[in-house]
């Protein structure tokens, strides 16, 4: 069979805590003038900086923006329709996932440079061809897929140390998901050279992790940027961008999500879980139940441990879900189209079995303590 033409194109990034000096070296022969686009909290945690350091460039700012509050079309037509954004030779998008890709949703399609600037390490948006898409009323609608990341990413340490710890707290349960999803996905197929790299990539998503994430969290409660730290980050956001970026084709199976992501969405169904959790917290709790239903009883307590350890919730109480919300949700989970491409039909009966067995889990940590 003969596969259809396909590009790649993978990310370019620096990191450290003075990285903001490539800024020159690698935007100028892009243009002059940069219009700045972001959040607020992560314009005022890094904006002063970025100025900072363009002052030492031959690029000028012309504007800075808010991206809006959620990554919807509506919010990046009204940045398309902008005098400014038109003037601009290229733009920085500052901030998180939404604010990233929401710049990507408008950039790359228009073909103008864009730059992101990560404030927060809670997912791969700065690394990654992929916008997630909301509705206007702040629920999910799809991921909108471009054939490029942004052209470069300028991950400065400092400012992710200072920023609230919960991102990255989260961002690890969203990171080693992605190994089990990519592995369990393309169990037993003959892979295409780029979803089997994708897939071999996807280990040092969950490897790292296990060994510098509970340190990781320590110096960064303290807001430092050790190397434990920068290793957890480069996770997050550089390897899991590589890794999706390989694992997702538009001609392809979808081997970029799985169960964990699935349960996720299910419980969004809930106010609760948008209003008071992150998305990698509840997808970390999903992936205790993926192991569970793919039978990997080892591969469970290395997470059940790494969990425990970090903080992450290993029990529905801890997300604030109840077991008729679950029972619901078991319900949903086998039609939804993080499943669709799995070695196996995830049936209700089989996520009920796992519920059970994580609870019997938790009752014997219980009773130790």
């Amino acid at each position: 069979m003969k596969l259809k033409n396909y590009e790649v194109h993978l990310p370019n990034y620096s990191i450290g805590d003075q990285i903001y000096d490539k800024i020159g070296p690698v935007c100028e022969s892009y243009g002059k003038k940069v219009l700045v686009i972001g959040g607020n909290k992560a314009l005022d945690a890094a904006y002063e900086k970025i100025e900072s350091y363009v002052k030492k460039t031959n690029l000028v700012i012309i504007g800075k923006v808010l991206y809006g509050e959620n990554c919807t079309y509506a919010s990046v037509e009204k940045l398309r329709s902008m005098p400014l954004y038109q003037e601009a030779d290229m733009v920085f998008g500052v901030g998180g996932g939404k604010a990233l890709d929401t710049v990507k949703c408008l950039c790359i399609p228009d073909d103008k440079p864009v730059f992101a600037f990560p404030t927060i390490a809670s997912n791969c948006s700065a690394c990654t061809s992929v916008s997630i898409m909301y509705n206007d009323d702040g629920t999910f609608l799809k991921p909108h897929f471009f054939v490029r990341p942004v052209m470069h990413s300028f991950i400065d340490t400092e400012i992710i140390a200072k920023a609230p710890v919960r991102y990255l707290w989260a961002g690890i349960g969203d990171t080693y998901a992605k190994y089990y999803e990519a592995m369990i996905s393309s169990r037993d197929e003959q892979l295409e050279h780029f979803t089997a790299l994708g897939v071999a990539v996807s280990r040092m998503c969950r490897d790292p992790l296990l060994t510098y994430a509970p340190q990781a969290l320590k110096d960064h409660k303290k807001g430092l940027c050790t190397y434990d730290v920068e290793q957890v980050v480069l996770a997050i956001v550089v390897t899991t961008g590589i890794a999706s970026i390989f694992l997702t084709k538009d001609f392809t199976p979808d081997y970029n999500s799985g169960l964990a992501h699935a349960i996720f969405y299910a419980m969004t169904s809930y106010p609760v879980i948008e209003e008071r959790h992150l998305h990698g917290e509840v997808v970390g709790f999903g992936v205790l139940l993926a192991l569970l239903v793919d039978q990997q009883p080892d591969e469970f307590e290395k997470i059940y441990q790494l969990n425990k350890a970090v903080g992450l919730p290993t029990s529905l109480e801890e997300i604030e879900i109840t077991r008729q919300q679950w029972t619901e949700c078991s319900s949903r989970i086998p039609d939804m189209s993080d499943v669709a491409h799995y070695p196996y039909r995830v049936t209700k009966e089989m996520l009920t079995d796992a519920m059970d067995r994580l609870i019997e889990r938790g009752k014997k940590d219980n009773e130790k303590s």
